[in-house]
C-alpha cells in the first residue's frame, strides 16, 4: 500500500511530513545507499511493519503475500510503500544517486526475519 506525505513548500525548500501518518510508533530508521545493480531484502518478517520511501533516486520494491505479487517503483520522496510482515520483499533497480529510507515498527530482531518465500 502506498501512502502519500503531505509536502509543504515555499520560497525556503520542501518539508515532508512524516509524523501520525503510518500505522505503527518507529523503534528503527535506517537507509540504504550506494547499491546500484544489487538486490536487497528478500525476506520478509514475523512481526515488522516496514515504512519505505525513496529519498533520493529511484527504486523498485518486489512483494509477494502469498496471494499476489506487486511490484512498487519508488520515485517520489512523497510515496511511502507500507511494508506489512507477510509480504516477502526484495529491493532493486536502485538509481546510482537512490537513498531509501526505511522505517519499522520494531527493534532489529534477527528471529523475526522468514528467509524462505512463498
Amino acid at each position: 500500500m502506498i501512502v502519500n506525505l503531505p509536502m509543504f513548500s515555499d520560497s525556503r525548500g520542501d518539508l515532508t511530513v512524516i509524523e501520525k501518518i503510518l500505522p505503527f510508533d518507529i523503534k528503527r530508521v535506517y537507509f540504504i545507499s550506494n547499491s546500484k545493480n544489487q538486490i536487497r531484502g528478500k525476506h520478509r518478517h514475523k512481526k515488522t511493519i516496514q515504512a519505505a520511501i525513496c529519498i533520493s533516486g529511484n527504486c523498485k520494491i518486489h512483494m509477494d503475500n502469498g496471494k499476489q505479487s506487486k511490484v512498487f517503483g519508488l520515485d517520489d520522496k512523497t510515496k511511502c510503500l507500507i511494508i506489512k510482515p507477510e509480504d516477502y520483499h526484495w529491493m532493486s533497480d536502485f538509481s546510482e544517486d537512490a537513498i531509501l529510507l526505511v522505517m519499522a515498527s520494531e527493534e532489529f530482531d534477527k528471529n523475526d526475519y522468514v528467509y524462505e518465500p512463498y
